[in-house]
């Protein structure tokens, strides 16, 4: 008799060598940050700081410079009833200038014409008369189409009565260590008087 050949009904699939994709998973603290797992994207720095100025003697000031400083800007005059401030301004500079903090002067003469003095007459004025130490930087105008720019965007970040314009010399704007636009003061408010407002701006 010949003998029949058995074929087996199941029929044998070939074996692959290659293992399955595996499917990638997201953990989830990749997604919502938890343990701080993920990183978050720096904060964007403040605009204040991408103003370049020119200093009393005309070289030129980068507000870079300032940062992790509360600063007080303050538009200035020699000749004004309120020019007296500077003794307060740099009390102030005294007691938390060593503590990241900064008064910043800008003489101005576009009030009542008080400032009518050259950058240095200006400065050798402020140095003999107040004491003054803290930063000193050019003659500017702080309204108008001929305003600094510094003045334009502290005045965009912080709007005054009726309008934006500052309205005489000895107005004020404190800054935080952050950059951002805290606090703005008219000329009658004293320096001294901004000392808890300067204390959280340093905050």
């Amino acid at each position: 008799m010949i003998a029949h050949s058995r074929v087996s009904a199941r029929a044998v699939a070939p074996r692959s060598s290659a293992r399955p994709a595996r499917l990638s998973t997201v953990k989830p603290q990749a997604l919502f940050n938890f343990g701080g797992a993920a990183k978050t994207a720096e904060p964007s720095t403040s605009e204040f700081y991408n103003f370049k100025v020119k200093d009393i003697d005309g070289k030129d000031f980068k507000l870079s410079s300032l940062q992790g400083k509360a600063v007080l800007i303050v538009n200035l005059a020699s000749q004004c009833g309120f020019t007296p401030q500077y003794n307060e301004l740099q009390a102030l500079q005294d007691k938390f200038g060593g503590k990241s903090f900064t008064v910043l002067g800008f003489p101005c003469n576009q009030f009542g014409a008080q400032e009518p003095g050259s950058n240095r007459s200006i400065k050798e004025f402020a140095k003999s008369t107040y004491g003054v130490t803290f930063p000193l930087m050019s003659k500017v105008d702080v309204n108008g189409p001929g305003a600094e720019p510094l003045f334009q965007w502290l005045k965009e970040q912080k709007g005054g009565l009726m309008n934006s314009d500052i309205k005489w010399n000895f107005s004020k704007f404190l800054v935080d260590q952050d950059g951002n636009v805290v606090g703005r003061y008219g000329s009658t408010s004293s320096p001294a008087s901004l000392e808890a407002d300067i204390k959280k701006a340093m905050a």
